[in-house]
């Protein structure tokens, strides 16, 4: 069971939901400060180690591989981080990471002080930085849910991301202007500084403890139930395909950006971070005219319409060379591009429950990272090839057809469910003590319909089932009595007894409403009846208690 199951309930309500409503929550303020801090520290080290291994060596690969250290991990590691968020306390879970990435880069900083680091050691402890930022950012990003109510928590992520573009619009520039005056150890310096602000907001704050009588899964088993979750949950399902569907396509932009103002435009650096500025500027304006569009249009309108917007900016990006028509285009582009973020990582946080939620924003995570990094590879490919105009031309009609095909996929029905744990279901009546690894366990349930009522009942009996899969079960199935039409068995199969008793944990208020739908229909005197089975061996048999022990 996850170590939240109550957070829903963890926050105050709030009366407003304005886009800076969430730092009235001063938890949330100081760890948002302390986040954005970090973030700043990280573009200051990003620019110092590029600098540095450009002075150490001539080689254009070896300068390229400092990004792939910082960005690689975050595909490699983001669901087992994900994983673990949900199992072990998380903001215990956070602090050991964020002093992790503080060891890391203090041995960092003494070698470049000390005049001993090499190019080799800055890609390995780059490396090692960039998995603590990996092994963070699911428990950092799930941590928001806790933080605020949830009327709050679309503001509070379009925040989130509000703090990621103002450091990717100082970052570079503090990172710039420190090596430039101090050199490249000193910027390290204060990448190392940056990360005492998070652990001391993460060791003062006072979490609310999480109400589980049963131990934490088994990281295998979690492992697994994130996936199987992920798998069964068509509405998470439908945000991580629009994921992929904007960032393969919308990563041509930033990735291209650089060439565009070098070779088209003949300017330096500095016309470039203009550019990038006007960006962060955009996002920071969009982020504050969210709620307004959000109280106008439905996710999935929202969505489309920036993402045609943020075409247009790279078709403008590929055909204008006039500097003002651009910072304007960048900081249309800006706006829409954390329009669609902020969607996309509020659905991905509402439309699962409290239980598998850092893994779930592990996947998204991941989806992110390798739609951005593999469109940068696909886009700059097609521009040494075709030109620059090509790659941005094909990217922007490209997104503009995905975005209509990926309507189908509803985000508005994702960010409408109510995930919250119901807690409903009533402890299973038992003749004796069951073991916790007892299994495998069949679980019955017996309704009786009227024949009118037959198609609506197994429509909803169905849409039950998903659920039951998603949450444990390893086969599900529904039968009817030959003998009585109108008499129904609805059964399904868990690994062990313990894997039960998380199942009532999980269930959400999501399946309240279809259990309560399905008791409307039955017709008999009492409610269905539902009866557990376990598994019975003779004594001194093993017992089956996996599914990888099931013939």
């Amino acid at each position: 069971m996850s170590s939240d199951a109550t957070v829903e309930t963890s926050a105050p309500p709030a009366p407003a939901t304005g886009a800076w409503a969430p730092l009235g929550h001063p938890t949330f303020r100081a760890l948002w400060l302390a986040v954005l801090a970090s973030n700043i520290g990280t573009w200051v080290h990003d620019v110092a180690a590029s600098w540095f291994m450009s002075e150490r060596t001539s080689s254009p690969l070896m300068v390229a591989a400092v990004q792939a250290a910082t960005t690689l991990p975050v595909v490699t590691f983001a669901l087992v981080a994900g994983t673990l968020a949900d199992i072990v306390d998380r903001r215990r879970y956070l602090i050991v990471v964020q002093l992790w990435m503080l060891a890391m880069t203090t041995v960092l900083t003494l070698l470049a002080h000390a005049d001993r680091l090499d190019a080799e050691t800055l890609l390995v402890l780059t490396f090692a930085l960039g998995a603590g930022a990996a092994m963070a950012m699911p428990a950092q990003a799930a941590t928001t849910a806790e933080l605020v109510p949830r009327p709050l928590l679309a503001p509070a992520v379009a925040l989130s991301s509000i703090g990621v573009n103002i450091a990717r619009s100082i970052g570079p520039a503090l990172g710039g202007l420190i090596v430039a005056r101090f050199g490249a150890a000193w910027a390290f310096s204060v990448n190392a500084l940056s990360f005492l602000g998070v652990v001391t907001v993460l060791w003062r704050w006072r979490r609310v403890a999480p109400v589980s009588t049963l131990p934490s899964e088994p990281f295998g088993l979690a492992l697994r139930a994130g996936l199987r979750y992920a798998a069964r949950a068509s509405d998470f399902r439908s945000v991580l395909f629009k994921s992929a569907c904007f960032f393969l396509f919308a990563s041509a932009l930033p990735s291209q950006l650089a060439i565009v103002v070098r070779q088209q435009l003949s300017a330096g650096a500095g016309t470039y971070g203009m550019l990038l500025g006007f960006m962060g500027l955009g996002a920071v304006a969009g982020a504050i005219a969210l709620p307004k569009l959000r109280a106008r249009l439905d996710a999935d309108r929202l969505v489309l319409g920036a993402t045609l917007l943020y075409a247009a900016t790279m078709l403008a990006l590929a055909a204008v060379r006039d500097l003002r028509v651009l910072a304007l285009a960048m900081l249309l582009s800006g706006s829409a591009w954390i329009v669609v973020l902020s969607s996309l990582q509020t659905a991905a946080h509402v439309s699962v429950p409290t239980w598998v939620r850092a893994r779930a924003l592990a996947l998204y995570i991941g989806t992110f990272s390798a739609g951005m990094a593999g469109g940068s590879l696909l886009w700059g490919t097609v521009a040494q090839q075709a030109g620059t105009e090509v790659a941005l031309t094909a990217a922007a009609v490209s997104a503009a057809l995905a975005s209509f095909f990926s309507l189908r996929f509803r985000l508005s029905a994702a960010m409408g469910r109510d995930t919250a744990p119901s807690q409903h279901w009533p402890a299973p009546t038992m003749a004796g003590d069951v073991t916790p690894d007892r299994g495998p366990v069949l679980v019955t349930v017996e309704y009786r319909i009227e024949p009118a009522a037959r198609e609506d009942f197994l429509h909803q009996l169905h849409l039950l089932g998903e659920t039951r899969r998603r949450d444990g079960a390893m086969q599900w199935g529904v039968m009817e009595d030959a003998a009585e039409p109108g008499c129904f068995l609805e059964y399904f199969l868990i690994a062990s007894w313990m894997e039960h008793l998380r199942q009532h944990e999980r269930v959400t208020n999501e399946e309240k409403r279809i259990q309560d739908a399905l008791r409307a229909l039955h017709r008999g005197a009492q409610s269905p009846v539902v009866r557990h089975f376990a598994t019975a061996t003779p004594t001194g048999t093993r017992n089956v208690t996996s599914e990888e022990d099931l013939p």
